[in-house]
């Protein structure tokens, strides 16, 4: 059996950032072959993960990559706010996003794809960090012709991507996307809220109208559903920058398609 040095044992920890007794080991194992002891670290990680599956998964960061009129938003999750916060699995999310974008097609649910491209590269991760890691939900925007934007906030907490039409100013198109992560509107516009939103709505109002005279109760209920509309529809709202105005009075050729925001854990 070869001689496990202690300058083979810190070449494999550069390589895997895995733990000194745990390189020794995997070295020990495969006789001193390094690439078969990266190996084992990974299958070992793989199987350590597999017995962490019923630990909680709350922490994480969500990642947008953007490349032109294509965009790509994942959710990473492990288990604990340290590893959520160190630079390593920051880098890890950022890489894994453009991975993701640059081996998928089209628009919509991307999740299984992702997994499937990353669950390699998770495993590694396990290696380094001991904690369970899931790509919770991939999501993909490709608008030939229509412009994408993204915006992460709060290191990674709060991620949104959003399709415009009209304005491919890039300050714009940020402010809107910081709007949305500070006011997290339900909709872009009043016809976008289903009819039963609505009726629901007036139902509310109506009830604390009781008393008052039939001819007024319509004027009121239209004025209470219009600022409703400013407090749930994205163009409608009081502007991050100005609450005097809206985003529909400051950029009325701005059109947005749809957007995306994800908070860290969210219920799906």
């Amino acid at each position: 059996m070869a001689a496990i040095t202690a300058a083979m044992v810190k070449e494999l920890r550069d390589k895997t950032d895995a733990g000194m007794m745990d390189c020794k080991k995997a070295l020990t194992e495969t006789n001193g072959d390094m690439e078969a002891a990266v190996e084992f670290l990974r299958k070992s990680g793989m199987a350590k993960a597999e017995k962490r599956a019923d630990k909680a998964t709350k922490e994480g960061k969500v990642f947008a990559a953007v490349d032109g009129s294509k965009a790509v938003m994942i959710e990473v999750l492990c288990e604990t706010d340290f590893v959520a916060k160190n630079e390593k699995f920051y880098d890890y999310v950022k890489e894994a996003a453009a991975r993701v974008l640059a081996g998928t097609s089209g628009e919509g649910d991307v999740t299984a794809k992702a997994q499937e491209i990353e669950n390699d590269k998770l495993a590694e991760l396990f290696v380094k960090f001991g904690e369970k890691m899931v790509l919770r939900r991939a999501l993909r925007y490709e608008v030939p012709g229509g412009t994408v934007a993204s915006y992460m906030h709060g290191e990674g907490k709060i991620g949104i991507m959003i399709e415009a039409e009209g304005s491919d100013d890039p300050a714009l198109l940020k402010d809107v996307c910081m709007h949305i992560a500070a006011f997290s509107p339900a909709y872009i516009i009043p016809a976008d809220v289903p009819a039963e939103a609505i009726a629901k709505e007036k139902e509310i109002a109506a009830a604390q109208l009781a008393g008052k005279p039939a001819n007024m109760i319509e004027k009121i209920l239209t004025g209470k559903i219009n600022k409703w509309y400013s407090e749930v529809c994205l163009m409608q709202q009081p502007w991050i920058h100005d609450d005097k105005t809206c985003l529909a009075k400051l950029a009325p050729k701005l059109v947005i398609k749809k957007f995306a925001r994800w908070t860290v854990g969210q219920e799906l």
